[in-house]
């Protein structure tokens, strides 16, 4: 048996990876897990996404994985780097959960996180290709560098692929 690359990415992190393996993260509640993976090269890269814009950081060296608008620049410039191609990239994602009933909508940051990662994604011209976002439930997402399957877990919706 061939022992598979299995990468963990943590909260407010990110990593990139070329070839066979998994890039895998838990615990999206109102986070959103962002893929972008290029299938002719098979370069993927995973951010685990905790807040909408960075102008809320306090110091001038911020986490880049943490943010919506630093991040997916990041995650993307880290591909490029492992010689994936800006034209075959496209994006899913998975994850802006509301997991607490909140009036308040400066509370609402799962939507305020799909809101920002699909506005960046557009200003650089990456298609989505699936979504598994928002409603009231955590998941645990794996991408299959192989072949970009998103794989989404929940435990009010058991394993899908998107």
């Amino acid at each position: 048996m061939i022992e598979s690359t299995i990468l963990r990415v943590g909260i407010a992190e990110l990593n990139v990876l070329r070839g066979e393996g998994i890039i895998k993260t838990t615990g999206l509640g109102s986070c959103i897990g962002m893929t972008l993976y290029d299938p002719i090269n098979q370069v993927g890269g995973l951010a685990h996404i905790m807040l909408p814009a960075s102008r809320i950081a306090r110091d001038a060296n911020f986490n880049k994985a943490k943010y919506a608008d630093t991040a997916i620049p990041e995650l993307l410039d880290q591909m490029l780097s492992l010689g994936a191609s800006r034209k075959n990239i496209h994006a899913k994602m998975a994850g802006g959960a509301q997991m607490f009933q909140i009036e308040l909508d400066s509370m609402k940051i799962g939507y305020k996180n799909i809101v920002k990662c699909k506005e960046i994604l557009k200003e650089l011209n990456i298609p989505i290709r699936s979504e598994d976002t928002g409603g009231g439930v955590g998941r645990t997402i794996e991408l299959n560098i192989l072949n970009g399957s998103l794989s989404v877990r929940s435990i009010k919706y058991g394993i899908k692929e998107i």
